[in-house]
C-alpha cells in the first residue's frame, strides 16, 4: 500500500468517531451542502440534474452525499473510501435511515470499480484532498461515461496559504509559498494532504481528458459562525476571514 494511502487510512480510522455526529446531522436532511459552512446547493449550483445518473462517491466518508444524490433523483449511488471506521459509520447510517446503497473500501487512486461505470463523479473533501491528484483524476475519467461529469470540492488554494502547522485558524498572511504546493503533510500528524494551484490543477485535468466548466469560491454565508472541528475542539477558520477569501472551491469538469 501506498505511504500516503497507509497513513490517511490510520488516521482516518484514529478520528473516525469524531464524524459520527456530523454524519448523523448530515444524512437527517435532504438539503443538499457544500463545505465547512454548508452553503446550499441551491445557490451554488454546482452539480448537474442528477436524475437518472449513476453516481460514484469517492472518499465517501459517512456516506451523506451519496445519500442526498439519491434521495434528488439519481438512480445509483457507490460509495468509496479507504477507511473501516467511516464506512462502519455509514453502514450504521443506511440501516438507520433504510437508505442502503454499495460502500466499497478502496482509495482515489486505486477504485475497485469497472470502467465506465458512472455519469458522475464527486468528492466533498475525500479523494479530492486526501489522494493524489495526478492519480485519482485519471481513475476518476476511467470510471466516467462519454459526457459524465467530475464534482469535487477541497480546501481553496489562498487557504492552504494562510494556513498554519499548529492548526491555528488563518489569518491575513501568507505563511507559505505558492510555487511547488503539492505534497502537504502536519507535525505529529500521519496524514498527508494534495493541495495544488489552479494552473496546475487544470492542467491535471486536461491530461486526464476532462474539459474545465466551473471553478466555484465558496465563502462563508452572513451571519455563520466561526467553523470548529473535532466537536468544536479545533478551531478551522473564522467566518468574517472566510467571508473575505475561499475557504473551499468546487471544480466542475466534464468529459468529451
Amino acid at each position: 500500500m501506498d505511504e500516503s494511502i497507509a497513513g490517511n487510512r490510520a488516521y482516518w480510522n484514529d478520528n473516525a468517531h469524531h464524524w459520527v455526529a456530523p454524519g448523523e446531522r448530515s444524512w437527517s436532511t435532504d438539503v443538499i451542502t457544500w463545505g465547512t459552512f454548508e452553503v446550499p446547493e441551491a445557490e451554488l449550483r454546482a452539480l448537474p440534474d442528477v436524475t437518472g445518473l449513476d453516481v460514484v462517491e469517492l472518499g465517501c466518508g459517512t456516506g451523506y452525499v451519496s445519500a442526498w444524490l439519491l434521495r434528488a433523483g439519481a438512480r445509483s449511488s457507490v460509495g468509496v473510501d479507504p477507511t473501516e471506521g467511516q464506512l462502519a459509520t455509514a453502514r450504521s447510517l443506511q440501516r438507520q435511515h433504510e437508505l442502503p446503497f454499495p460502500l466499497v473500501q478502496g482509495a482515489g487512486e486505486h477504485v475497485p470499480l469497472r470502467d465506465r461505470c458512472a455519469d458522475l463523479v464527486v468528492s466533498e473533501y475525500g479523494a479530492a484532498i486526501w489522494a493524489d491528484p495526478a492519480r485519482w483524476l485519471p481513475e476518476a475519467a476511467r470510471l466516467l461515461r462519454p459526457g459524465g461529469e467530475l464534482v469535487f470540492l477541497g480546501n481553496s488554494v489562498v487557504f492552504m496559504l494562510c494556513c498554519h502547522d499548529d492548526e491555528s485558524p488563518p489569518d491575513e498572511r501568507m505563511t507559505r509559498p505558492q510555487r511547488g504546493m503539492g505534497r502537504f503533510t502536519w507535525p505529529d500528524d500521519p496524514s498527508v494532504e494534495f493541495h495544488v494551484s489552479h494552473g496546475e490543477m487544470i492542467r491535471l485535468l486536461r491530461a486526464s481528458g476532462f474539459e474545465v466548466v466551473d471553478l466555484i469560491e465558496v465563502y462563508a454565508p452572513e451571519g455563520a459562525p466561526d467553523a470548529t472541528l473535532h466537536g468544536g475542539e479545533v478551531d478551522f477558520v473564522s467566518a468574517e476571514w472566510a467571508r473575505r477569501w475561499p475557504v473551499e472551491e468546487i471544480w466542475r469538469a466534464r468529459l468529451p
